[in-house]
């Protein structure tokens, strides 16, 4: 059997089976793709074309085929099932302890997205949430100069932010903290990159199996007992004028919540900066607006 049958089978066993995609890759190809080249310890950026009538032995093709069925049966994230998962070409560890990485911060930290309001004073950078530590990491890759903060309440989810920045050598200039929101992390910060839990009561409850399978206290934002997908992000900005230096900004994920954060936040100053998502997943508040705001 080559190598371009397999990720074809592959495909269309995903899609008869039905499974659900985005914690990092978005249709059955390319998670057929991503899968079939990890089982078989091939570059996940192989060339395709050249690889694709190369032969897999029986032994490959039957590791294959339990992988996928594992995929099918389990319904869990394929990074569950590799260890790893990439953000902006960086790999990371990845586990049941954390969410699967996918903020769109993280394409906005390589692009520049923001740093139009950063300024040569910016030095302190927290990264609130950091769940598995990526976007503490690629903090600190884009900008040498900063010292960054990662912040989780959960202590499986620094344990495993620990394990990244080892993997990437940055453990002289990243902190890891146990935090409760803003609660063990006064400042003041600079810049806070913040991907917390938002999803609201009537989302969660249709989510499908592969996101029931992740923590849900770093997805419901609705812990405190509202069904918005606000709670945390109510406490997060209350908290957050106090602990902002003067020019300090926060970028902040809220998924599809715009709805939800505008009603919660009405008259709030908000940038939305535009992803590959589109405009409204993301958003920056400087700290002047968000002093007016909780004045």
């Amino acid at each position: 059997m080559t190598l371009a049958d397999l990720i074809a089978g592959a495909e269309r066993r995903l899609l008869t089976a039905g499974v659900a995609f985005g914690h990092g890759t978005s249709n059955a190809r390319d998670e057929a793709i991503w899968l079939v080249l990890w089982r078989l310890g091939l570059p996940l950026d192989a060339d395709l074309d050249a690889l694709a009538t190369t032969e897999v032995d029986d032994a490959g093709a039957r590791a294959v085929d339990e992988l996928i069925t594992r995929r099918i049966e389990t319904r869990r994230p394929a990074a569950y099932l590799t260890g790893e998962a990439w953000l902006q070409g960086v790999p990371f560890h990845v586990d049941e302890r954390v969410i699967v990485p996918r903020s769109f911060i993280a394409e906005l930290i390589a692009d520049g997205g923001f740093d139009a309001w950063l300024s040569e004073d910016t030095r302190e950078v927290l990264d609130l949430c950091t769940g598995n530590g990526s976007l503490a990491v690629l903090a600190a890759m884009a900008w040498p100069d900063v010292r960054v903060t990662g912040a989780d309440i959960s202590p499986d989810a620094l344990d495993v932010a620990r394990l990244n920045v080892q993997r990437h050598g940055l453990q002289e200039r990243i902190t890891l903290v146990r935090s409760d929101g803003l609660a063990a992390c006064p400042g003041p910060w600079d810049l806070i990159l913040c991907n917390p839990p938002y999803v609201n009561a009537t989302s969660m409850a249709a989510l499908p199996p592969e996101y029931r399978a992740e923590p849900e206290i770093a997805l419901s934002g609705n812990m405190d007992g509202g069904a918005d997908g606000m709670d945390f992000i109510r406490r997060f900005l209350a908290d957050a004028p106090a602990r902002l230096s003067p020019h300090g900004v926060i970028v902040l994920e809220i998924g599809n919540e715009r709805e939800h954060f505008e009603r919660a936040f009405p008259g709030l100053a908000a940038v939305w900066l535009p992803t590959s998502a589109g405009d409204d997943q993301v958003l920056l508040i400087t700290a002047e607006a968000l002093g007016l705001f909780f004045a």
